[in-house]
This record gives C-alpha cells, sequence and structure tokens, in this order.
C-alpha cells in the first residue's frame, strides 16, 4: 500500500494507492510550522478515514516545494512507519529527460506532472497546474521536459489586487454576466477571471508557435482546472489525479 504524499505552498494532498486505483485523495491545509507529530496526526486521521492504520503502509514517497515541510514529512515517515520514502528530486527516476538550462531547479511538482504525463498520454503536451502559482509545464514528442511558464495563481492575483487597493474588496473568481462591468464587482471579476482566461489562452498559443505543432495536447489539473475548462476551448484533457499519479509512476520507476 503506497502513500503518497505532494506537498504545496497552499495544500497538502494524500493520496493511497490500493488495488490499482486511488482508494483514498485528501487535502490539508499546509502550515510552514506545524511539528512532525502535529502532521502526524493528520496523516493519522486521514488513514483512519480509510480504516487502516500506520503498519498498512509499505511505501512512502514525497514531492514538495516546501522545504521546512519535506523535512517535516520524511521525519514522521520514519518515525511512524519505520519507513525511507523516497523523496522526489530531478536525480531519480522520472521515465523522462529533464532537459532545462539548471535541472535541479525544476520544481518537484513540475517533475512528477511531466513524469505523469509522458507516461500516461505521450508528448508533446502542455500540463497546466492551478495552484498557488499557475505552471505550464512543456514535454516534448521525444518525451522530454523542455521547461515552460510559471505565472501567479489566481488566488494570489485576486488577494495582492485586494490587499493594494483601499476601495476594493474579496469576491467570487466566477465570470460576470458581461466583460464590461457596470459596477466595481463585476469590474473586477471581468479583469481577474477573463485577464486570467486570457493569460491562459495566450500562453498555449505563444508555446505551440514555439513548438511549430499545433496538435500538441494540453492536460490540466489543480483545484480551478474544472472551472477554467468550461470557460476555455484550449484545454483537451482534465486530470485531477495527475500529480498522484506521477508520485506513484515515479516510485515504481525507482523499485527497478
Amino acid at each position: 500500500m503506497l502513500l503518497a504524499i505532494d506537498i504545496g505552498n497552499t495544500n497538502v494532498h494524500l493520496g493511497l494507492w490500493q488495488a490499482d486505483s486511488w482508494a483514498l485523495s485528501w487535502r490539508a491545509r499546509t502550515v510552514m510550522d506545524k511539528m512532525p507529530d502535529e502532521y502526524a496526526v493528520l496523516v493519522r486521521n486521514f488513514l483512519n478515514s480509510a480504516e487502516i492504520g500506520w503498519r498498512a503502509i509499505t511505501a512512502v514517497v514525497i514531492s514538495s516545494v516546501v522545504p521546512p515541510l519535506t523535512r517535516a514529512f520524511v521525519e514522521l515517515t520514519e518515525r511512524y512507519t519505520h519507513l525511507t520514502p523516497l523523496v522526489v528530486t530531478h536525480q531519480v527516476k522520472t521515465g523522462i529527460k529533464i532537459a532545462i538550462d539548471q535541472p535541479e531547479q525544476a520544481g518537484a511538482d513540475r517533475i512528477v506532472n511531466s513524469a505523469a504525463v509522458a507516461a500516461l498520454y505521450g508528448g508533446p503536451a502542455i500540463v497546466i497546474d492551478f495552484g498557488t502559482a499557475t505552471t505550464f509545464d512543456v514535454i516534448s514528442k521525444d518525451n522530454e521536459y523542455i521547461g515552460g511558464a510559471i505565472a501567479p495563481g489566481i488566488n494570489l492575483a485576486h488577494d495582492a489586487l485586494v490587499s493594494r487597493a483601499a476601495r476594493l474588496h474579496k469576491i467570487d473568481l466566477v465570470p460576470p454576466p458581461n466583460p464590461i462591468g457596470k459596477n466595481t464587482i463585476h469590474a473586477m471579476q471581468s479583469g481577474i477571471f477573463w485577464g486570467y482566461v486570457a493569460l491562459i489562452e495566450g500562453l498555449v498559443k505563444r508555446i505551440k508557435e514555439s513548438l511549430a505543432d499545433e496538435t500538441i495536447q494540453v492536460i490540466a489539473t489543480g483545484g480551478l482546472a474544472v472551472l477554467f475548462n468550461q470557460h476555455t476551448q484550449v484545454i483537451d484533457r482534465i486530470a485531477p489525479e495527475l500529480t498522484l499519479d506521477g508520485l506513484r509512476i515515479i516510485y515504481e520507476l525507482n523499485q527497478s
């Protein structure tokens, strides 16, 4: 039974792989200063919801973009499961070549997503991950990770605007009735939501032009993928568990 842990800046995503499927998928808020034992309580509750205990776990794989929490989860894994987790870096087997200028700078989440797409769908492909940041990762037809783009996530952009403008307040991130806002709320929704759709479509267009390949598939993951997929034609496929699948694939590759 494989426990997969994806530690992001906003959420910690836990997945339990059992009998060729994800038996359980769970998210918790990322808290930078939590101690390993505090997160152990969270993981224990996650396991209890599947009616299993620590001893049922036979392997653990971790992807993290938050170094302090990487150490915390490695410590709790070793203490409670008596296992050494596989921590994803550019140095482990991924099934892809990381063909960028400085492979050591590639985020673990971007490596994992690219490995998942290469194994499950094949290149060429663009992976859009809607998280704290919105990342665009490009996999070539030879299944090489060749780079991409990083943009502020829509929630981050929204919070930044509200925090710096005294007369603006938080809004629901949904499309307004008309792109021409007739009031402040609709004007903000138009600028933030439709502006973000334009960002997605514009970057996908430019990446495709750079590769000179209009057939490249676009795969989206992350919490807001479904919402944006309803309002743009550039996304070909939604993969909600793409990062967990990438963790599972990388773990299996490193067992040979």
